[in-house]
């Protein structure tokens, strides 16, 4: 099975719209067509940005319907305990515990809208930086042939 990392950005786009390709990632997440991974510090940035009043606002969500929504996700997610950290590596000092779940986890893919400040680390490191588009297209028909 495909083991990826979600980028945070991924989370509050599907949270904005249902009608983009970060929301058909987290679809086929629910339907088991490819495992994530995430550590205990990264579920914890998706918990703050999503809790951001910006980020509720737009899709009409609650605090407590962002907290249902994450505890459903940890029901699909592998934990990733980290054990080796590389800083820094990106531009973005909050983007390197998000490449070090994807190294710590082994991940197949991470999944970014934001591949600008990945790039140079995932070359690095031979890591696939995929935008959630290209991590559809490229992953998720696949699977779905073998279900």
């Amino acid at each position: 099975m495909i083991r990826a990392v979600l980028d945070t950005n991924i989370l509050v786009s599907a949270a904005r719209s249902r009608r983009g390709a970060s929301f058909a990632v987290l679809r086929a997440l629910h339907e088991g067509r490819f495992t994530a991974l995430a550590s205990v510090p990264l579920l914890l940035e998706y918990e703050a940005v999503l809790k951001r009043p910006e980020h509720l606002q737009p899709g009409g969500r609650t605090l407590a319907m962002t907290d249902a929504f994450l505890d459903a996700l940890c029901l699909h997610v592998e934990p990733v305990n980290l054990y080796y950290l590389w800083r820094p590596q990106t531009r973005d000092a909050a983007d390197e515990m998000v490449l070090e779940t994807a190294l710590n986890g082994r991940a197949d893919a991470l999944v970014s809208l934001n591949t600008a400040d990945f790039a140079k680390a995932a070359h690095r490191f031979r890591l696939p930086l995929l935008t959630p588009g290209e991590f559809y297209q490229q992953y998720v028909p696949l699977l779905a042939r073998k279900d």
